[in-house]
């Protein structure tokens, strides 16, 4: 799925709520629907399992932690929690290069894994 047509799905409140007009968080949702997707295909090889867990957590980590952040109002707690979302970028970056190994095994498709990793290493999250 392209961002374009991922977001002609997401709901007009959602569009409408201050936070979406902070650029990375609609990103991070669309990586986070990317990221379910892959996992799905991970669960069904047993070394896929514990690496789909990870990727889960800490690409749900992202978007999370900006929306806690966003709504603790802007200052010090907003820096903290746009800071662990970094964290967990970075670490979901990690997971994707270590799939690298089920991609090869021929264990993992690499199309969403690769739109994946694209929005996690040209995005400005990381910047």
């Amino acid at each position: 799925m392209e961002y374009q047509e991922w977001l002609t799905a997401v709901p007009e409140n959602l569009k409408r709520d201050p936070l979406w007009q902070f650029n990375i968080y609609p990103k991070t949702l669309f990586l986070y629907d990317l990221l379910w997707d892959d996992c799905a295909q991970l669960m069904k090889d047993v070394r896929g399992r514990a690496i789909a867990e990870q990727v889960i957590r800490s690409g749900g980590s992202i978007c999370a932690n900006i929306e806690e952040g966003f709504g603790r109002g802007f200052g010090a707690e907003f820096a903290y929690f746009l800071r662990v979302a970094l964290g967990s970028a970075r670490e979901t970056r990690g997971w994707y290069y270590r799939l690298r190994c089920l991609q090869r095994a021929r264990c993992f498709s690499p199309n969403c894994c690769n739109i994946a990793w694209d929005c996690l290493t040209k995005s400005s999250v990381l910047s």
